[in-house]
């Protein structure tokens, strides 16, 4: 009977250490830090801003053809005719709508040329954090970059060295 006893110890014992051993493993990353770091980004914030340069040029091109239809109508407006006066008017008036519904479309490509560009980035970088994350037998990983995560123990794993080593980053 003391030896069931003792077996029953050690089966218990054992079947605990064997539990903790396999405790569910966590880790985190700020995501931010990792695309800021990342050699694609780069290439794509400068193409994104070469587009929007090229968008303010033609916005500020139209900008000073609207101020110069402008002074025009200042300077002549008391010899032109009411039907001249009208038609300049409503130009002027056309001209900003035109100036207000560009500026509204180049704000919409840009941000639809950030997200085109930065897609591959994040998904490259998924890509990354599952590998590590496979590799380590993490059940989780959270970015901690979103502030969602409320608390972080010290036994969660930082991937971010781990992903930055596995994308070859220094």
């Amino acid at each position: 009977m003391r030896k069931i006893i003792i077996l029953i110890v050690l089966f218990v014992a054992a079947t605990a250490m064997n539990v903790n051993a396999q405790a569910p493993k966590f880790g985190h990353i700020d995501m931010q830090q990792l695309i800021q770091v990342m050699p694609e980004r780069t290439e794509a914030m400068t193409n994104l801003e070469n587009e929007a340069t090229e968008l303010e040029e033609m916005l500020g091109t139209m900008q000073q053809e609207l101020q110069s239809m402008f002074e025009e109508y200042s300077t002549k407006r008391e010899t032109m005719s009411d039907l001249v006066r009208q038609a300049k008017e409503e130009d002027i008036q056309m001209k900003q709508q035109r100036i207000e519904t560009f500026r509204a479309q180049a704000d919409q490509q840009l941000q639809q040329k950030q997200q085109q560009l930065m897609e591959p980035i994040f998904s490259k970088a998924d890509s990354a954090i599952a590998e590590v994350a496979k590799e380590n037998n993490l059940i989780y990983v959270f970015d901690v970059s979103s502030r969602v995560v409320l608390y972080q123990s010290n036994q969660s794993v930082d991937v971010l060295p781990l992903v930055k080593k596995k994308m070859g980053i220094e």
